[in-house]
């Protein structure tokens, strides 16, 4: 039954998902800038605010002149903000994404385009239709983002940089929910294996979802959330109207996730770390040759990790990332080195990668 309480609170929820959509037409507006030859297009703009004229009689309790007006200002916003020629960044999620907290760490002043997969961010960057894209590759709790390690043995793109952040995650529910219902946990399956103990003893049944972010979006628009919540960046308890029930839920405090830039456009700056790929003939000792060379070098090896290479099934490929700078001469060196004991071998690049709290 409906009080004043409740349609209030139910005003405040349509005021933050208006808002969001807003969010969502300006960062549209945003990207429609890479597909045509200028910012403003008369013909376009007139067209654009006759067919929301026409809205008036779809939506009769707002006034003609309301509609115009707030149209008129859209446009005028995203006209100016297509002049801001502001770095694009794609990640994978939704807004609140930790993916998105990386790219805003990286890079303060660029708007960040949310898609659904990584693959998508790949295809994006790949295509120029964003500038960068940023991806997780592994976790201190959970390892290996194996679907982002495959795609990055497929791409040719250049890993310009690398974030290693801290990540905390909140349990949080719908703000009529009472904590003690809780019985499932929906998020992405990375933070709910960073979370199992956690899980484990609330006896919560874990419910995997593509992101975080969007579990917690999903949550807030479900009429099922009785029983439910979600594990999520706090950001998303303030994007998506939830409540926290309760912070740092993961299993150790020392949860770092490493993220990756990637960009057509090869790193220039100094570099601390570099990236590489390469597969090995099937004969004894191969693997050991080239760790030698390593070895021999004194550079330290900061992560190995093989896989199968899907382009030829019974091969074995292998991630390798070290510690360097690019001035050195020996990184060069070791690189030709290795390059000369693979039957397939690519540089992801040099770069620099910073740790964050």
């Amino acid at each position: 039954m409906m009080d004043l309480d409740k349609l209030r609170k139910r005003i405040d929820r349509i005021d933050l998902e208006m808002l969001r959509l807003l969010h969502e037409r300006v960062e549209t507006a945003i990207r429609t800038r890479r597909f045509k030859p200028s910012v403003h297009d008369k013909q376009r703009e007139d067209e654009l605010l006759n067919l929301r004229k026409e809205c008036a009689v779809i939506f009769p309790l707002l006034p003609d002149d309301l509609i115009v007006f707030l149209f008129q200002e859209i446009v005028k916003v995203c006209c100016k903000k297509q002049t801001e020629e502001q770095p694009l960044i794609g990640f994978q999620g939704d807004h609140g994404a930790y993916g998105e907290a990386a790219a805003l760490i990286y890079k303060p002043d660029s708007v960040t385009i949310p898609f659904a997969q990584f693959a998508d961010v790949f295809d994006e960057v790949e295509r120029n239709h964003v500038d960068m894209g940023i991806v997780p590759v592994e976790n201190s709790i959970g390892g290996s983002v194996k679907q982002v390690n495959e795609l990055l043995s497929q791409t040719r793109l250049k890993v310009t940089a690398g974030i290693k952040m801290l990540v905390n995650h909140c349990l949080m529910a719908h703000p009529e929910t009472d904590y003690r219902d809780i019985r499932e946990v929906y998020s992405h399956p990375q933070a709910l294996m960073q979370c199992r103990d956690f899980i484990k003893r609330h006896r919560l049944k874990p419910l995997p979802f593509y992101d975080t972010a969007g579990a917690a979006r999903m949550l807030s628009s479900s009429n099922n959330f009785q029983f439910a919540g979600v594990i999520a960046n706090r950001l998303c308890a303030r994007l998506y109207a939830l409540a926290i029930i309760k912070e740092h839920v993961e299993d150790h405090p020392e949860n770092y996730t490493r993220f990756l830039v990637i960009s057509n456009k090869e790193s220039k700056g100094n570099a601390n770390k570099c990236s590489i790929l390469f597969s090995l003939p099937n004969r004894t000792g191969a693997l050991f040759s080239v760790l030698k060379i390593f070895s021999d070098a004194k550079i330290n090896l900061s992560r190995i990790e093989s896989f199968i290479d899907r382009s030829n099934p019974g091969t074995y490929s292998f991630f390798l990332d070290f510690e360097c700078r690019r001035s050195e001469k020996k990184t060069d060196d070791v690189l030709k080195a290795v390059k000369q004991k693979s039957i397939r071998f690519h540089s992801l690049g040099c770069y620099q990668e910073e740790n964050y709290k």
